[in-house]
C-alpha cells in the first residue's frame, strides 16, 4: 500500500501542471490524517529490535517504502498552495526522524533518512524557486522550517551527531578513527558528511534570519 500510493503521487507529477493540484488534494485529503497516524506509529517503533537491524527483513524494508511515500509527499508540496498536514509533517515532526536516524536501523535507512532531511533543508515554494531564495511571504513554510531548524539545533547542541556513522563500517561523525581496514578518506561516506552538514548550516541560517533579539542569534 505504500510503495503504490509513493508511485501514484510520482505518477501524479509528471502530469500537466494545470491538473495536478486538483488531483493531489482530492488523493491526499481524505488519507491526511491516515498519513499523520503512519507517520506518528511507524516512526515511534524500537528500531533496535533485530527485525529492524537485519537489512532485507520485512520490517526494513516497510521502513524504506515509508520514507519513500514521504519523499513524494515532499515533491508533491509544492503543487499546492495550500500544503496538507501529511505533506508538512517532516518539517512539524522532525523529531522522529532525528531519533530513527540515531537508533541501530542498518546504515542505508539512516543514510536515506539523511538525504531526505537535506530535501526538506533545501525546500523552496514555486514562488521561492523562481525567486532563486528562500522568502518570508510563504507563511507555512516559514513555520514548518523554523520548527525544522529548532529541532535540528537543538539535537545538535546535544550529543546527537556523535551517533551518527558515516559508512556501514564503525567511522562516527567527528571522529578521526578510520574503519578498520580503510583509509582515513574511505572510511567516511562523503555524501552523508556534505548532507549533514549542510542540515546543520541550513537550520542555523534559517534560524539566524528569523530570530528577533541579538541574543536570540548569539
Amino acid at each position: 500500500c505504500l510503495w503504490t500510493l509513493a508511485a501514484i503521487l510520482k505518477e501524479t507529477l509528471k502530469d500537466a501542471p494545470v491538473a495536478r493540484a486538483g488531483v493531489l488534494r482530492k488523493l491526499l485529503a481524505p488519507l491526511d490524517a491516515v498519513l499523520e497516524g503512519f507517520y506518528s506509529a511507524i516512526l515511534l517503533h524500537r528500531f533496535d529490535s533485530h527485525h529492524y537491524t537485519s537489512p532485507g527483513s520485512e520490517a526494513a524494508n516497510n521502513l524504506i517504502s515509508f520514507i519513500d511515500l514521504l519523499e513524494a509527499l515532499l515533491a508533491s508540496r509544492i503543487e499546492l498552495e495550500f500544503p496538507l498536514r501529511c505533506q508538512r509533517i517532516l518539517f512539524l515532526k522532525v523529531s522522529y526522524v532525528l531519533n530513527v536516524i540515531s537508533s541501530s536501523i542498518p546504515y542505508v535507512i539512516k543514510k536515506k533518512l539523511i538525504l531526505l532531511l537535506k530535501k526538506c533543508v533545501l525546500y523552496k515554494s514555486r514562488e521561492d524557486a523562481k525567486r532563486g531564495s528562500l522568502s518570508l511571504q510563504n507563511p507555512s513554510l516559514c513555520e514548518d522550517m523554523l520548527a525544522l531548524s529548532n529541532v535540528v539545533l537543538q539535537v545538535v547542541n546535544l550529543t546527537w551527531l556523535n551517533h551518527i556513522p558515516l559508512s556501514g563500517k564503525s567511522s562516527y561523525f567527528g571522529s578521526s578513527e578510520a574503519a578498520p581496514g580503510y583509509g582515513s578518506q574511505a572510511g567516511s561516506d562523503q555524501t552523508v558528511l556534505r548532507a549533514l552538514s549542510l542540515v546543520v548550516l541550513k537550520a542555523l541560517e534559517f534560524k539566524i534570519h528569523n530570530s528577533a533579539t541579538e541574543a536570540e542569534i548569539k
